[in-house]
């Protein structure tokens, strides 16, 4: 048992990085349980360990007495004295109880509450390690999934990848190594748990902070970030130093960069914009390159209306609209994108039909299809390709987003079975 004892000790250290000290102790309060069943309720029994050839020994503390009434708490002066000669009445001397085939016993019991006790230290080791890496990048493996969870080798440890903090458009494949950002490190039921995220906004912020070392040593700030994991960021940086271009440095030249950056990012576009103070700059660096005709800023609701040229409005409200809505996230203000009427004659008409049309269908309000026609969303097909989440974007569509995709694709199933087509089949 001991050569065995001695080598998991020397495993657990080597492997795991606990100390042999906190090793001993842990298998020590482990053996003191065996100890109890075996010698019985002495007075206060302990094990002892020998570290360098594990030799195990059970100690009590026995008083020494004429008449032996409890032979757990008692020795006789006869025996007392073999020990010690000069041993007096009512002494207190430490005696080894060790029984007969302890080691045996001791053995099953060490087997059976070491793994518990080493997890303890384990887990302790990961909460002490990890604690102060909140906001760090690491690389792991995908070891294994749990359902739509990745759980992701960090060689001594295991983290997770949360389903939620996954990017919508990234696949992993088991063996695959991946670069996370450390979003906590949780103490949950189980222990300390490291939780990680690679669509976390505050991972685009590190690998520009890793990659550009104008923003590492704060040559360069930045002063806000909006994303869309998987598909869009929009970057805000800033300078006190007049001779730093901040966009240029990020870029890098021949974009380097941000060409590393968008890499690691599976080709998610990234924008970097010039911040400034004023927010009408801030706003038209925020939707460049769309040339914008006008600003009508509302400051005590932080709301702002553009007018753009009809060429330049499915530019600056982007794909599904998310060129505006992350503009509004990057700069705080509701960003509101209007076709200048001037621009083709009949537009404004163009915009009423549009209306009609989708408030002529059922479950669609005229309120909800205006907001909609204003937010680049003209046809019901451009309805239909739309996700929820992009309408709850909306203001004036917000929780009923849902609603007003379901009142499309069922106008799309009726106008189907008009049409005499098979409606689709799940």
């Amino acid at each position: 048992m001991n050569a065995d004892f001695l080598a998991v000790l020397e495993f657990w250290e080597r492997e795991k990085g606990i100390s042999r000290d906190v090793l001993v102790g842990a298998v020590q309060e482990a053996l003191l349980s065996a100890a109890k069943k075996a010698v019985g309720p002495a007075r206060e029994l302990r094990v002892a360990i020998d570290p360098k050839n594990g030799d195990i020994q059970a100690f009590a503390k026995l008083i020494v007495s004429e008449k032996v009434i409890s032979k757990h708490d008692q020795i006789s002066v006869f025996d007392a004295r073999r020990i010690k000669p000069d041993a007096q009445v009512g002494e207190e001397m430490e005696i080894e109880v060790t029984p007969t085939g302890f080691g045996r016993i001791a053995s099953q019991y060490a087997k059976q509450a070491l793994m518990q006790q080493l997890r303890r230290a384990e887990k302790a080791l990961i909460f002490a390690e990890f604690k102060d890496r909140v906001g760090d990048i690491i690389s792991g493996t995908v070891r294994r999934f749990d359902r739509s969870d990745v759980l992701v080798d960090l060689g001594k440890y295991e983290a997770l990848l949360p389903n939620k903090e996954r990017v919508p458009t990234e696949e992993y494949q088991v063996g695959e190594r991946i670069r996370c950002f450390v979003k906590a490190v949780e103490q949950g039921p189980h222990g300390p748990e490291i939780i990680l995220s690679r669509a976390d906004p505050r991972f685009v912020i590190k690998l520009f902070q890793v990659e550009v070392s104008e923003i590492n040593d704060g040559t360069i700030e930045i002063k806000g970030i909006a994303r869309e994991p998987g598909f869009r960021t929009k970057l805000a940086v800033w300078t006190r130093d007049a001779k730093v271009d901040p966009v240029g440095a990020c870029v890098g030249l021949r974009g380097q960069r941000v060409k590393n950056i968008v890499r690691e990012l599976n080709n998610e576009k990234v924008d970097i914009i010039r911040w400034d103070s004023n927010i009408r700059n801030f706003i038209t660096n925020a939707l460049s390159p769309a040339t914008l005709k006008s600003f009508e800023l509302d400051e005590a609701r932080k709301r702002a209306r553009i007018i753009v040229g009809d060429d330049q409005l499915s530019l600056a409200i982007g794909k599904r609209g998310q060129n505006a809505r992350l503009t509004s996230k990057l700069t705080g203000w509701q960003v509101d994108i209007e076709a200048e009427v001037v621009v083709a004659h009949g537009f404004q008409e163009k915009v009423a039909e549009a209306v009609e049309l989708l408030a002529a269908i059922e479950g669609i309000t005229r309120e909800q299809a205006d907001a909609l026609v204003h937010a680049g969303l003209t046809r019901l097909e451009d309805l239909l390709q739309a996700e929820e989440s992009d309408l709850a974007e909306i203001p004036q569509i917000g929780d009923q987003a849902g609603a007003v995709l379901n009142a499309a694709r069922a106008e799309a199933l009726r106008r189907r079975s008009k049409d005499g087509e098979a409606p689709p089949t799940d």
